[in-house]
């Protein structure tokens, strides 16, 4: 199982997740996010970062078209993560460029197809978080029976307040249709001593647990 770290604010840390095994490490270019990434770093810093494995994914909240762009060749990002309320023409311009992943944030009664459809054809990726008032992440799992048993039709990352105690249920969802699409889980505050740092024996412990999950 691949795992996307997100809400990085630390150079020393996106290397260390790195060599753990860590497929994608997440900085969040929104300012009104506490784990805004360019309050912690330098664009230059993130871009002259190298790595064996992990990929740099910057996520963004209703920004310009050029300053994503700008962002992504300034601190050298392989994905854009879009959070916010981007159109699918918005998002098919940013996919001229770089990977995109759209982000869906869902609540109970949400039809999910019906969300995603207009977006198939114009990002290459798709996740699934909590809905809350604010944009970006909760910290509070959703319910993933939504999602099982659909047929999502593009590879998706699973996000939403996953924690260090969700292994044995992201096995269950693992066994599920829908899971053929799973491409990633993504993880963020619940393994954070403060916001944007995260605690590396926890994420190490879980690591080692996802990765063992076919």
């Amino acid at each position: 199982m691949r795992i996307k770290v997100c809400g990085l604010t630390s150079v020393d840390q996106f290397i260390q997740l790195d060599e753990m095994g860590v497929d994608f490490g997440g900085f969040i270019f929104y300012p009104h996010s506490p784990r805004y990434a360019l309050k912690h770093m330098q664009p230059a810093a993130l871009k002259k970062v190298k790595s064996r494995q992990i990929n740099k994914v910057g996520v963004f909240v209703n920004d310009t078209i050029e300053n994503v762009l700008k962002t992504v060749d300034d601190c050298g990002l392989y994905l854009v993560q879009l959070h916010g309320d981007e159109t699918p023409r918005y998002c098919e311009r940013i996919a001229e460029y770089v990977t995109v992943i759209k982000a869906f944030r869902l609540r109970a009664e949400d039809d999910v197809l019906w969300k995603i459809k207009d977006y198939q054809d114009s990002v290459d990726m798709f996740l699934f978080d909590t809905d809350g008032v604010a944009y970006g992440g909760t910290g509070k799992q959703f319910n993933w029976n939504l999602l099982k048993g659909l047929n999502i039709s593009k590879p998706f990352f699973l996000s939403g307040g996953i924690g260090p105690d969700d292994i044995d249920l992201l096995r269950d969802f693992s066994k599920d249709p829908v899971a053929k699409d799973l491409f990633s889980v993504d993880v963020n505050s619940k393994f954070e001593t403060v916001p944007g740092i995260k605690n590396m024996s926890l994420l190490d412990l879980f690591i080692q647990q996802a990765k063992q999950i076919v």
